[in-house]
Parts: C-alpha cells; structure tokens; sequence
C-alpha cells in the first residue's frame, strides 16, 4: 500500500521548501520538491535603472547577496562593454570568497549538522525530530562547542567581505565596471588576520567534524545521489576575457555527464514550467524567458520553474565543481586533498555522489578557496585604478555567469530606452530543486529522494537529511502556500 508523505515546511534551510513522497513498501517511488512562495523580482525590476539591478538582486537572500551582486555586475559589465580593471576583478574575488567560507560554515553547523546529533535541550536546539542518532557522547559536546563557535567565526567572515565590501550582508561597493572601495594597507593586513582565524577554523575544526561524522554515518555515502550530472559556471576571475564563457577561473566553467568532462554551451539552457505555477511557455532560454504567475494552474505544484541543459537535469553546488575539478585533473592540491580524505573516510571517488559526499565536498572546498583568498588579497595594488567609468546604452543585451556558494548562477538583462526591460536568473536551488519537466524528468533533489529506503514512515529523517545536503536556498530560487492535503504532515525541526 502506497503511502504519501509531506514535509512541510522544511525547516534548517533558506526559505519555503515543501517535500512530497510517495511511499510503497518502505521505498520512495515518487518526489515532489515545492517552492512554496512567489516574490517577483523580475517584475520589480522591470523598469527600473539598469544600475539597480546590483542592489535589488542582492535582496534574493541574504546569506548569498554576494554572487548575485557580483553576476549582476557581470551582466552589467557585458551589456555596457566594459571590464573591471585587475584591482577589480581581485576585489570581487575576494568578497565573493568570504562570502563561501561563511555559507559553507552555516550550512554544516547550523542547518545540517543537527540532523546527526542531539543538541541540548533548550532552544535553539528543541523542539526537535528523533533520527538514529549515532554520535559518541564524547564527540557529540565537541560539536555542540563548535556549532556555538562557528557562530563568531562566521561573523570574522562577515567582517573579512565588508572590509572590501563596506557592509555584509549586501555590499555597498560592487559596481558595473569594477569596484568602488579605494584598497589601503589597512584593508591588507586585517583582512589577513581574519583570514588566519578562519583557515584555523576551518583546518582544525570544520574538516575534521565533518570527517567524524563522515566515519560514523558511513551508509549516507550510499543514499541520495542525485540525477549523476553536474554543472559549474565556475569560480573566482583569473583574467579579463570579456566573453565570459572563454574567461580563465580558478574553477572552470564545464559540465559533467556520465563522469566525462564537457564545456558549457550557454544556448542550451532551457527552462520548462509545466509543473510550476506559471503561464510562461516552456522549453525557452532565460534571454526570452518571461514570468507570469498563475498559482490555479493545473498540474503545477512549484514556483520554481525547471532549468535543464541540453534537456537533461544538472546537480550544481560544491560537489560539481569539485567532481569537475578532480576529474580533470585542472588543480593537483585539489586532488590531492580530495584523496587524502576519501583514504581517511575508506570510501571511493564515485561515493561522493550522495549526502555524506555533499557535506565532505563542501568542507574541502571551504578549505581550497580560503587558501586561495590568501594569494588575491596579496595580489592588490594600492593605488590602482579600481573601476572603469562607463554609461547606460540606450538598448543592449548582458550575462553574468558566476558559481555561488550553492552553485551554478546565471542572471540576464535587456536594457530599452536606457531601462530594464527584461530580467531573468536561474539560481543555484533553481537546478537542484526544480520540479518535473516538460517530460516528466525529475530534477536532482527529486531524484536523489527516489529509492530511499524509510524505515519509519512516522519519522522520516532521511528525506530531511537529503534534502539538506543541497543546501538548498529558495529565497533566491522562487520568484501562496499551496492548499491542500496528504496523508501524512511532518513539521520538521
């Protein structure tokens, strides 16, 4: 007898997020990942200066305003033609890679890590679910100190972004054509101290809990992998090619199917809205895509709409660019940290498609790019130009092609009669939690839900575990609650 199970809301994660399974005989056969909330931020920007665009876009989320504001600035930078000088392109580097230590951080300690122990018994830990609970006692006050200790070390990552940046969360320095923050010495040196706080942290804490409890829940090396394809835009300018697609990164932009490494062909992104609750057509590029809601559609149960590429779903996130980076083979201290903790943990290379391989990429990620930052904050020069002056076209076309933290971050804009005519993103948890396509295809949340085994349909704790390894973020991903009922409701903590 098939049961149907519906998490609602799913808590521990950015915004309103819904899950719906379809339960026969302990096996998930059917998922449905609900983006619960309509914001519209492409009619509120429709009309406007093009220029506030990299303000308005950071007021998706506040956790990730960084990404969006730096590939704002990107579309920004293409539709008026021109490139920020180096200081500039480093500067931008350099905020958004504060802005991933920080969301890395928050998603272990205070979104994820809770599912694997019990914390004490006073808020905010309580009210809480039941799972099985494995954790040594020894081990489990370690990690209830460190979850008290990223809170502060989250905060030094803050300060490290505003130091460039002038406030966090949502810059006030990130402009088309570069940067506006004239760097001093000051800005070197304490950012460097911040920097040293933080890859202590993350060297000596963060790696090693998320090891721990990668060694004790080895079984979630085996559940949640996903739909098998990954995409990256890539991360971190490493010249100032102007189209975006041929520009150096530190993480390259590519694609992963069937474990062969591909480039990215923009024009084969596509969105598709049968099941969202829109009245856009489907199957068009975010160029001419467009963002009518209908929330009596039929048959629609999402506001996300459904990105795919080539027609096919794509996971993004840490555990794509850094499947992408160690298949390649583009950076040997990559794949050498990768190796050493997959030996450590006894697992494979191919055991990073799942929930626990999620939380290990995350991690080692959080470590490759604080590293990084180190050499960018090295490479300013005092007194150098920062920004290009530059001017609104009466009409032009722009694309921002960035990773966040999350993952794969696309924005695009059309500018007539020097105003926003048209402005579309396709987000991180827009890939991941997208709903069915037009052919009925899966998106990777849903797939990664399909053929989990529940031992207790009463609590099940392995659909939240899943989901959280997304990270998912749908504040940023969703542009009403749906009415209606299941069989069975879980308010989870």
């Amino acid at each position: 007898m098939k049961t149907i199970i519906k998490i609602d809301p799913m808590t521990r994660i950015e915004g309103h997020l819904d899950i719906e399974a379809v339960i026969d005989n302990k096996k998930v056969v059917e998922a449905k990942s609900k983006g619960t909330l309509y914001r519209g931020f492409e009619q509120i920007l429709t009309g406007r200066n093009p220029i506030d665009a990299v303000q308005i876009t950071q007021r998706f989320c506040g956790v990730c305003p960084t990404p969006h504001a730096i590939a704002s600035s990107q579309a920004l930078d293409n539709a008026f033609g021109v490139m920020p000088p180096d200081n500039g392109r480093i500067i931008r580097n350099i905020m958004q890679g504060s802005n991933y230590i920080q969301s890395h951080i928050l998603h272990f300690y205070h979104l994820a890590s809770l599912d694997y122990y019990r914390g004490p018994d006073i808020p905010p830990f309580v009210p809480r679910y039941e799972a099985d609970y494995r954790v040594p006692e020894t081990v489990r006050e370690k990690l209830v100190e460190h979850y008290i200790e990223a809170y502060q070390i989250r905060l030094k990552a803050h300060e490290l972004c505003a130091i460039w940046s002038g406030k966090m969360p949502h810059m006030a320095s990130i402009t088309p054509g570069g940067v506006t923050i004239i760097p001093r010495i000051d800005n070197i040196t304490t950012s460097l101290w911040r920097l040293k706080e933080l890859t202590d942290f993350i060297d000596n804490v963060y790696i090693p809990d998320v090891i721990t409890v990668g060694q004790i829940y080895r079984d979630y090396f085996q559940i949640g992998k996903g739909c098998g394809n990954y995409l990256s835009f890539g991360l971190f300018d490493l010249d100032s090619e102007p189209e975006v697609t041929k520009r150096k990164r530190f993480f390259q932009m590519a694609r992963m199917s069937k474990e062969k490494v591909y480039p990215v062909d923009v024009n084969q992104i596509a969105e598709d809205v049968k099941y969202s609750w829109y009245d856009s057509s489907s199957h068009k590029h975010p160029r001419q895509g467009d963002t009518t809601p209908n929330p009596d559609k039929p048959g629609a149960y999402s506001w996300l709409k459904a990105p795919r590429y080539n027609g096919e779903s794509y996971e993004v996130g840490p555990l794509a660019r850094l499947k992408i980076a160690y298949e390649t083979r583009s950076n040997p201290k990559i794949n050498q940290l990768i190796d050493e903790t997959l030996n450590k943990l006894q697992v494979g290379s191919d055991e990073l498609c799942s929930v626990m391989g999620r939380h290990i990429a995350r991690a080692l990620e959080c470590k490759v790019v604080a590293d990084e930052i180190t050499g960018m904050i090295m490479q300013v020069k005092l007194e150098e130009p920062v920004c290009v002056p530059h001017q609104i076209p009466d009409s032009g076309e722009g694309m921002g092609l960035w990773d966040a933290a999350r993952g794969a971050l696309g924005h695009w804009i059309e500018i007539q009669n020097q105003k926003i005519a048209r402005y579309q993103a396709i987000v991180p948890t827009t890939w991941n939690a997208s709903p069915k396509d037009d052919k009925g295809q899966a998106g990777p949340i849903e797939e990664a839900l399909i053929g989990t085994v529940i031992d207790d349909t009463n609590n099940p704790f392995e659909l939240a575990r899943i989901v959280r390894s997304f990270d998912p973020c749908l504040a940023c991903a969703v542009h009403l609650a749906e009415i209606g009922k299941s069989e069975k409701t879980f308010r989870v903590i």
